[in-house]
């Protein structure tokens, strides 16, 4: 039974949420405070995080930014906030996907439903660039390798760099890549698939000394030579 933490200050709207999730058949647990949060997901395992943006305590971007120093757990971000730059900021911080308030709590178990099937599908174990023989995949722990170093991914991120590591050289479209590390095929925008390539490219800038990644404008992305 998949296990799914609420981490929400609304009392009333978790209590909604936890209840359709568990007609789902959903394990699931709340907290109140973001002060619990880090604590509670580090000891336990959990399938899925559904995060508030605004928390008592240390809010969601915070939360978020710290899990992912430790955990590549789905995290579903919920935010009041309707400004495509915050919705931005979550995802920028490691958040696998977003909802904004007032929401459905159908819709809510629809996202997690998808979330969790996209992390539960299994990814190559072992993918390298045609071009450089250094860099290569590990679908199984989500990590990105050069040589014997490796940074950690998100899903989403990891569909992106699993694309251009497919077919180095070529363009990929941001359709095209989004496509991949989204397979509900949502309908996103251009400053989203930005915002996960940023991220993207300071990860692998991080791991290699130099970013790979380059933009053709107006079209899209491909993976230099390394």
């Amino acid at each position: 039974m998949p296990r799914i933490l609420i981490i929400e200050d609304e009392v009333a709207l978790a209590e909604i949420l936890r209840d359709y999730l568990r007609a789902e058949g959903f394990e699931v647990s709340l907290r109140n405070t973001g002060d619990q949060a880090i604590a509670v997901i580090r000891e336990t395992h959990w399938d899925l995080v559904i995060l508030d943006r605004m928390l008592p305590g240390l809010d969601g971007l915070q939360i978020c930014k710290e899990v992912r120093q430790f955990s590549q757990v789905p995290i579903l971000m919920v935010t009041a906030k309707v400004e495509e730059t915050d919705r931005l900021q979550g995802l920028e911080v490691g958040a696998d996907d977003y909802i904004c308030k007032p929401f459905s709590p159908r819709e809510v178990v629809a996202r997690v439903k998808t979330v969790l099937r996209r992390s539960a599908q299994p990814s190559p174990q072992s993918l390298s660039a045609q071009s450089n023989e250094k860099l290569h995949l590990d679908g199984g722990q989500l990590r990105l390798y050069y040589g014997e170093t490796y940074t950690d991914l998100t899903r989403v991120e990891f569909g992106l760099i699993e694309a251009l590591l497919s077919r180095p050289l070529r363009i990929h479209s941001r359709d095209a890549l989004m496509n991949r590390a989204y397979d509900d095929h949502r309908v996103v925008s251009d400053r989203t698939i930005d915002s996960h390539i940023t991220k993207l490219r300071k990860k692998m800038t991080a791991l290699m000394g130099a970013d790979p990644i380059r933009s053709i404008y107006g079209v899209g992305y491909r993976l230099e030579e390394g």
